[in-house]
Order: structure tokens, then sequence, then C-alpha cells
């Protein structure tokens, strides 16, 4: 096995909040690759998707972690040599507002500030998305494509009430700003719109702002097992450093947009006689490259 990567994998990492698809995706993945894995649940009822004989399993332990409570965080990271981070809204707040980015930062300085003290903690894998990159005034004038180092503004955001893209930025942000103040080892991993249950629908936040994504060459999706893959690729490789822009299809065109819709709307809305007609493609204006140089050599 190349250098770059870990050569055990008996190694303990926790997986918070496991609920989620990408979550419980990811737990079920790590332990097909021998890790043992704390899989950490913010509501108590979500317990029982770890139960049956499938995971009867040693190397699985589960924890009811709220990432507001500091102390049940602490539970669920002792002994681990790695985190993989991914906010879920809780069940009596499932959807964004203005006021979703206070919780969001909270839960983020929460779970940096436990890793901190936690001194088995090599590495976190904390998941961003991709709307923590593009909302930008000036992306329409940029001499290139929208990449890694670029970040949403926060103004923008506020001002359009992209409340999606206002508490991944500001999450991220204080996450990177602990991270390098307390000297903890994370990886940032901002994901395109998951293409998996329960996030299809028309509603998911992500969507705010999605025309005009569409038509600046921004619109990103990514499929589940790639941002699966892409989380332990980034994990388990010393030389992966900063962000990751992570999905693997734009929507560029009229097909990949109607395609789209019919996943996410009803018939009677999913296809207008204008879209039909509409033989416009948009030019791709952001870039995976960084990922996709670093998922080269990782066996999925």
């Amino acid at each position: 096995m190349a250098p770059a990567s870990f050569t055990q994998n008996s190694k303990t990492v926790c997986v918070m909040d496991a609920s989620g698809s990408l979550g419980f995706t990811l737990v079920e993945q790590l332990l097909h690759k021998g890790y043992t894995v704390h899989a950490a649940v913010q509501n108590h009822g979500e317990l029982q998707c770890f139960e049956g004989e499938h995971y009867d399993n040693q190397k699985l332990r589960v924890f009811h972690s709220d990432p507001l409570d500091y102390h049940s965080i602490m539970d669920a990271l002792k002994g681990c040599s790695g985190l993989f981070y991914s906010f879920e809204p809780s069940s009596d707040q499932p959807t964004y507002d203005e006021f979703m980015a206070e919780v969001e930062v909270r839960a983020a300085h929460n779970v940096l500030e436990a890793c901190a003290r936690t001194d088995t903690i090599d590495k976190v894998v904390f998941t961003s998305s991709a709307t923590a990159v593009i909302w930008r005034d000036d992306r329409n004038t940029m001499s290139s494509d929208i990449d890694e180092r670029h970040w949403s503004d926060i103004n923008l955001c506020r001002k359009f009430k992209l409340w999606h893209a206002l508490s991944k930025t500001l999450a991220e942000k204080t996450a990177w700003a602990l991270a390098m103040d307390r000297g903890v080892n994370m990886v940032s991993i901002n994901g395109g719109f998951l293409m998996a249950p329960p996030h299809l629908t028309i509603k998911n936040p992500y969507l705010k702002g999605a025309a005009e994504m569409y038509e600046d060459g921004v619109f990103v999706t990514v499929d589940l097992n790639f941002i699966v893959d892409s989380h332990i690729c980034i994990f388990e490789n010393v030389s992966s450093y900063g962000r990751y822009l992570c999905f693997n299809h734009v929507i560029s065109c009229n097909k990949d947009a109607t395609k789209l819709a019919h996943i996410l709307l009803p018939p009677s809305e999913a296809c207008s006689p204008e879209r039909l007609e509409d033989t416009r493609v948009y030019q791709q204006r952001i870039s995976n490259k960084k990922l996709n140089k670093l998922m080269v050599d990782f066996e999925s």
C-alpha cells in the first residue's frame, strides 16, 4: 500500500451524526473496512437504526450524543483516533432559517473543542457544503473557476436569505478558527447536493438559488457512495489538507435539469414547455481537481 495511507485498519473512529444518510453509510463502510466505530446519534429514537443481527458487531458502539452537549461529545470521542463530523438539524428544528446558523456554529465549536481536549484524536474530517464556497458577488467576473480557496460571502447570504449557505459558511469558519488555534488536524469536505434520501426534495435548503447556480455553472451534485469514499480517502491519506470540493456531476444543461426536476418534483410540475425548448448549455465554472487528484489511487 502507498506510504501516504494508514496501514492499519484496527483504528477506532467516531461518526457524528451517524443517523443521516451520509453518517449511516459511513458507519457501514468503515465497519466493512475493519474499523472499530463509535456511531454517535442525536436523537434516542435513531439508536434503533443500528439494532438487529446485521449490527451485532463488537466493532460497533452506539452513543447518544447531542452536538450542543459538550460532555456527550467527549463520551463518544473517548478512545477514538479520528472523527467524521456532519451536522444534522434536530427533529424539533428541521428547517434552515436565520437562527440555524447560530445552532450550527455552536455545534461546530463544541465538537472541535472536544476534539482538542481528546488526546487520542489525530484527524477530523469535517463535512461542510459547496454552498460555503459558491455564493460570491464576483463569481461571474472571476478569471478562474471557483474552487476550495473561495468562500461564500456572509453578507450576500444574509441579503438573499441563503440560510443553508450562511450556516455552512459560519460553522466551517468557526471550525477552522478553532482547529488552527488549538492545533487540531482538520480537513473539510464541501459536498455538492447529495443525491440520496431524505435529501431529494424541492424543499431541501441547499436548493435555494438553484436557478442562479445552474446558470452560473456551479450547480453540482454528489452521489452518496462517492462522498462516503471521499471521506474515507481523505481520512486515510496523510497528505490530505485544507478543504476539498466534493461532487461528481454538474447540472449544466436542460437534460440534466429536467432529470433532476423529475426526481424532486411531482410529475405535473416537473416539466414545462419552455424547459423542453431550452437548448442552452452552461459552462462549468467550478473545479474539484484537488479531490480527484487525491482519489486517483484510492481503492474503494
